[in-house]
């Protein structure tokens, strides 16, 4: 496949990718109020984010090494945003413990796995291609495959053995934990294009 043909795929691929997350966020933080769930809600604003770290993928697309670099390092902040919204969530919910709904959080745990699961497979083939952005978009979407499943279990967790708010609580915190260690993977890897732009 050539360069050309790489990037057109590229950019239909990341188009379809920001569609599904957009999509999925407003099922999922409708839930994550309904049900008051932590990881949830910590999971809808990393949907929104990884709609947005998409849409930038297709604006960045045609640019010099060193601004995609520049990108790169801006979406790695982005990376952190979901944490922080976590860590405010998880506060308010750790003084009010009640534990959510959980077959609707297992449920909506469970659609989320397979659009992210869908995200990264369409991204896995292009993760070498276009530096920093892209795999910001891949990891994120990895990442999220693993953070769906734990929400579905901490839905099976809070269903059968242990009916308090802790479950998802935790699993929520990871999520917070899981964004922050892909903000620092890109951040290194725009670094270093920017490094070797400049060299």
């Amino acid at each position: 496949m050539d360069a050309v043909a790489t990037e057109i795929g590229l950019r239909r691929v990341v188009r379809r990718v920001a569609a599904f997350n957009l999509g999925y966020f407003g099922i999922e933080f409708a839930v994550a109020v309904a049900i008051g769930s932590v990881s949830l809600f910590a999971d809808s604003i990393d949907f929104l984010e990884d709609a947005s770290v998409n849409l930038l993928i297709m604006l960045g697309l045609g640019w010099s090494m060193r601004q995609r670099a520049k990108l790169g390092m801006a979406l790695a902040l982005i990376l952190l945003i979901p944490g922080i919204a976590t860590l405010w969530a998880a506060w308010e919910k750790f003084m009010v413990p009640v534990p959510p709904a959980p077959a609707a959080l297992t449920l909506t745990g469970t659609g989320a796995m397979i659009v992210n699961f869908t995200c990264a497979l369409m991204l896995a083939r292009f993760r070498e291609h276009g530096g920093s952005l892209t795999r910001a978009a891949f990891l994120s979407a990895r990442n999220d495959v693993l953070a769906n499943i734990a929400i579905i279990l901490a839905g099976v967790v809070t269903a059968y053995l242990w009916s308090t708010a802790w479950p998802d609580l935790i699993v929520g915190l990871g999520i917070a934990a899981m964004n922050a260690d892909a903000a620092r993977e890109v951040w290194q890897a725009a670094r270093e294009e920017h490094r070797s732009a400049s060299a």
